[in-house]
């Protein structure tokens, strides 16, 4: 192929007209990456979460903590922000592990609280930490009014994640298994998926699925972040686009870093589906 038309160069294209900063890391697990901003921070939004969820399994898998632990909503939870647990009556009880998927499939934020609260920060960081991400960090529970900044990460660190749920060694075979079936219930995946053909993310087509995405996504006003597995009948590639510097910090569909993700995403997934599971 022409080194004018190459994939790179397609993606750049694409984002001249943006008027954010995108940080990518796409692994096709064949032996192709294609990274830009990859080692640069960003806020994560909600894409911490992933990493609470790894701590959690990284406890479980130690004897420490158990899925089947209760936690109770209380008082002492209630915040602003996505989730179904601010609409429900204080007193009620949950497992560990129902609450864990709350706060990835729909990002609640009551449900992420529980979950710090019952691991613990430093043992959340200590996790990171020794999953290799350096310049990943979870700096505090969500509280709007008290703290405008949630945590911080890299698309390299970030799809380190996904990569390592692909391999099944996200803390072990077993918790990588199950940390893939809790992703693939993401409801907010509209970066990734937004202009996928419609005729592949319908069920009804099929009598098996046979493209999904396991993904954990974030938005914040300095941000719009989304990451995770994109799963084909040529195997599997990891994809994370986060973003920062954009001028409109509204929630809207249309806004331009779902948009631009939307498109860099379709190229990677047109790609790889033309080459039948490589990017290259």
């Amino acid at each position: 192929m022409d080194a004018n038309l190459s994939l790179e160069k397609r993606i750049e294209a694409e984002l001249k007209s943006y008027d954010g900063c995108m940080g990518i890391y796409i692994n096709d697990g064949k032996g192709t990456i294609i990274a830009r901003n990859e080692n640069e921070e960003f806020e994560t939004a909600s894409t911490i979460k992933m990493f609470i969820l790894t701590s959690l399994f990284d406890e479980v898998e130690k004897g420490n903590k158990s899925l089947n632990d209760m936690l109770v909503f209380n008082k002492s939870h209630r915040i602003d922000g996505s989730g179904i647990l601010k609409s429900m009556e204080e007193g009620t009880q949950l497992s560990v592990k129902n609450i864990a998927t709350l706060m990835i499939i729909i990002s609640d934020n009551i449900a992420t609280n529980m979950l710090i609260e019952y691991l613990g920060l430093n043992t959340i960081n200590d996790c990171i930490q020794k999953l290799g991400c350096t310049h990943t960090k979870l700096h505090n529970p969500i509280d709007f009014n008290k703290y405008t900044k949630l945590g911080t990460t890299t698309p390299k660190e970030y799809a380190s994640l996904f990569e390592r749920i692909v391999e099944g060694t996200l803390i072990s075979a077993e918790a990588s298994r199950q940390m893939l079936g809790i992703c693939k219930m993401q409801h907010y995946n509209s970066m990734l998926t937004k202009s996928f053909p419609q005729y592949f993310m319908d069920s009804d087509n099929y009598e098996e699925e046979i493209i999904y995405v396991a993904s954990k996504s974030g938005s914040m006003n300095a941000c719009r972040n989304d990451g995770g597995i994109v799963s084909t009948p040529y195997g599997k590639y990891v994809i994370v686009l986060l973003n920062k510097d954009f001028q409109d910090g509204m929630y809207y569909p249309e806004h331009p870093a779902t948009v631009f993700g939307a498109k860099v995403s379709r190229l990677i997934f047109d790609q790889y589906l033309t080459l039948e599971g490589s990017l290259k």
